[in-house]
């Protein structure tokens, strides 16, 4: 079974022992939290995700289609957000300026606490499809065991 450090999960709305950001030395499934690759960041002194899909043998092409091909089946893109879907939009539990009003857009006859957990249960879907398309060899027994969990 794969040991998690509880210091790097985080129980939210639809999805209990979420990792934190990759940035933050998540587990991979953290690349769900992730932006879009090729843009300059605030902290990307802290980014780990180019080194993460590196590790993983992920090309950012790959990570890019997957994440507009996830928004495009679940209504998330959204000129609102960074990077134009909320499939590259963060964990940051406490609200976004941003994400909060894409999400409230795509889900108007819910309330905050439906909208989070649905947002959180398809960040954990979407992390699950990042994960099936690893084929390295030298991580895929960490990321079958995370798979596992999912």
């Amino acid at each position: 079974m794969v040991n998690l450090d509880q210091d790097k999960l985080r129980d939210v709305p639809g999805w209990n022992n979420a990792p934190i950001h990759i940035c933050m030395d998540a587990d991979y499934r953290g690349l769900t939290f992730c932006c879009k690759p090729g843009y300059s960041l605030t902290f990307a002194f802290k980014c780990k995700r180019d080194e993460i899909l590196r590790e993983l043998g992920l090309n950012a092409e790959t990570f890019i289609k997957v994440k507009e091909d996830f928004s495009k089946e679940n209504n998330w893109d959204s000129n609102l957000v960074c990077f134009g879907s909320i499939s590259y939009c963060c964990m940051r539990r406490g609200g976004c300026e941003r994400r909060d009003p894409a999400l409230k857009l795509r889900y108007p006859n819910k309330t905050k606490e439906e909208i989070m957990e649905i947002y959180y249960r398809k960040k954990k879907e979407l992390a699950k499809r990042i994960l099936e398309l690893v084929n390295d060899h030298k991580v895929s027994k960490k990321v079958k065991e995370l798979l596992e969990i999912l």
